[in-house]
């Protein structure tokens, strides 16, 4: 179980970064954050244009029989501060998922704003996110995280793999081993070598060489979401002892989770999601499993 008196300060994961535990200074705000989803997935104006008339003409039936909206956000709002680990509880296709996806420029949202550092930014796409430090732990890490047909070394570096280049051109393939050798020493990833495929590793294993993916990117802020889905019970204390790790370094975590203890012995604060909406906040030592149950099913 993890908690605040038993965070351990790390040795190596991050170099160069400074030992902070918990403070007072907001890493990200996100404000009034919306999402709408349109029938079909078409926008308005195509909806209208092309596919309602079309209906009209071949039922006879209204078209405002088949227009309808889905708002899997509405008016989304929190912070994270530096050396915190914010979760986010809720009933399956509660806009947990949709959230992170938003702040990660994965999907688009509708209304709303991100705040870095006290600075408003725009994130129009992935890259946006990963070039302000944001970085995405994907609940499906083999789809979305990582490239099965690579090898360890090459997930490591994949996305940050300017800094391997040689004249802007060549690829230092001793500097990007090196980086994934201590990596594979940092996170204690049990792998024959840095050329093994990744799709030959174990669930655990593999998460580990995401999060050593996104370290490698220099990325200031994490979100997981479900970070232990699909690994053995040994393996989830390691990735929960390698999350406790970084936020000790400061870095902040976003946590999404379907399992409530590791939401509970986990998260510093509990936002409970419900039909797109924060149905309720938490500190750590107000919540339970009861409460947060009832707040996920809007009571």
């Amino acid at each position: 179980m993890s908690s605040e008196h038993n965070r351990r300060s790390p040795h190596s994961l991050r170099d160069g970064v400074e030992e902070r535990g918990n403070t007072s200074e907001i890493a990200i705000r996100v404000s009034n954050l919306d999402k709408c989803y349109h029938i079909y997935g078409a926008p308005r104006d195509r909806l209208k244009q092309f596919v309602l008339p079309r209906l009209h003409r071949l039922t006879g039936q209204p078209l405002g029989q088949y227009f309808r909206e889905f708002w899997a956000l509405k008016n989304v709002s929190f912070d994270i501060k530096k050396g915190e680990i914010l979760g986010f509880a809720g009933l399956m296709g509660a806009g947990r998922t949709e959230v992170a996806r938003a702040i990660f420029g994965a999907d688009q949202f509708d209304i709303g704003e991100i705040f870095i550092k006290g600075q408003q930014v725009q994130i129009k796409n992935p890259r946006d996110a990963v070039n302000y430090g944001i970085g995405y732990l994907s609940e499906d890490r083999k789809r979305y995280g990582l490239t099965l047909g690579m090898d360890l070394k090459e997930n490591i570096v994949m996305s940050s793999m300017k800094k391997f280049l040689r004249s802007g051109v060549w690829v230092d393939f001793k500097k990007a081993a090196t980086r994934a050798m201590g990596m594979v020493k940092a996170l204690d990833i049990k792998t024959p070598s840095i050329e093994q495929k990744v799709k030959f590793l174990s669930g655990g294993n593999q998460q580990k060489v995401v999060i050593g993916k996104w370290l490698t990117a220099d990325t200031d802020i994490l979100i997981f979401d479900e970070p232990t889905r699909g690994i053995d019970v040994g393996a989830k204390l390691e990735i929960h002892r390698l999350i406790d790790e970084l936020v000790m370094q400061g870095v902040p975590v976003l946590m999404i989770s379907s399992e409530l203890p590791e939401i509970l012995n986990m998260c510093d604060r509990i936002y409970v999601l419900h039909e797109g909406e924060i149905s309720a906040e938490y500190s750590r030592e107000d919540a339970t499993q009861e409460k947060v149950l009832k707040s996920a099913i809007g009571q």
